[in-house]
């Protein structure tokens, strides 16, 4: 019996290694199908499941101006309180929240689901800080028009929150994912995501002056400040919007590196 190479019967294709490859991996899956796939999911998860934390987010706030409007009458003082009580509502949802969301669901094997869908990694941290920060656009507006009513603010520059809600919201929604990412359990990311929101509280709607130095430094590291103080800056009657620019730029690197983060957190997470 003689032994005869497949390539030279007729009829028979031998096909390359990089043809077999190709054949069996498919195409590589696209950022930003997938990305868009997953907001949608983790919008309508957020509909039914964070409607009811939202008024509460939206009455914390509300509630926290009413209680500081009987020691702050105005001035700069009025603009941080509702600058900060208006970011307080993404800190809620898009730091607190998330935190306990990636917590649980690397608890509870969740990970492991994500991993088996031919999406990247990054599609599903950014699509899932995408739709907790877009969850907090009505909470904020409401909080914000509140705050100008109650403190005698102009409206004229609210619509600056189209910028300070999306940046802000990056910058606390990859924190908080990166937290309940490298929590070793879902308890502890829940604290750390309470730790971080009240962090934002404290340090965000209480005016920076009356804050001792040392204080103000830990303000200044605290990502939601940029948010707060861009926002708290178009109050004025003639707002330096160089300064505002700055603050929204620092809030955007913020948000590309807590991004970053959480997505290196992910994969490592994922993979455990």
């Amino acid at each position: 019996m003689s032994v005869v190479p497949a390539e030279v019967l007729p009829g028979v294709r031998v096909a390359d290694d990089d043809a077999e490859e190709t054949a069996v991996l498919g195409p590589r899956p696209r950022l930003w199908p997938s990305l868009a796939a997953v907001y949608r999911a983790q919008l309508s998860r957020a509909q039914v499941a964070r409607i009811p934390l939202l008024f509460v987010a939206t009455f914390q706030s509300i509630g926290i101006m009413v209680m500081l409007r009987g020691v702050v009458s105005g001035g700069d003082d009025a603009r941080s309180v509702v600058a900060g009580s208006s970011v307080l509502v993404v800190a809620y949802v898009g730091l607190n929240l998330l935190a306990q969301y990636f917590g649980q669901l690397r608890a509870n094997g969740g990970l492991d689901h994500y991993a088996t869908l031919p999406v990247p990694a990054s599609a599903v941290v950014l699509g899932a800080a995408g739709a907790y920060a877009s969850f907090t656009v009505p909470g904020t507006v409401v909080t914000a028009v509140f705050g100008c009513v109650l403190f005698g603010l102009p409206f004229a520059h609210l619509w600056v929150l189209l910028a300070v809600i999306p940046l802000a919201g990056a910058a606390l929604s990859g924190l908080g994912a990166a937290l309940g990412l490298l929590a070793p359990r879902p308890e502890l990311a829940t604290l750390l995501g309470q730790l971080g929101m009240s962090a934002a509280l404290l340090l965000g709607v209480l005016p920076a002056h009356r804050m001792p130095e040392v204080v103000q430094l830990v303000r200044d590291a605290l990502p939601s400040t940029y948010g707060v103080e861009a926002f708290a800056r178009t109050f004025g009657g003639d707002p330096d919007w160089a300064l505002v620019l700055g603050d929204l730029g620092v809030c955007a690197a913020v948000g590309v590196a807590s991004l970053a983060l959480a997505t290196w957190a992910y994969r490592r997470a994922a993979v455990r």
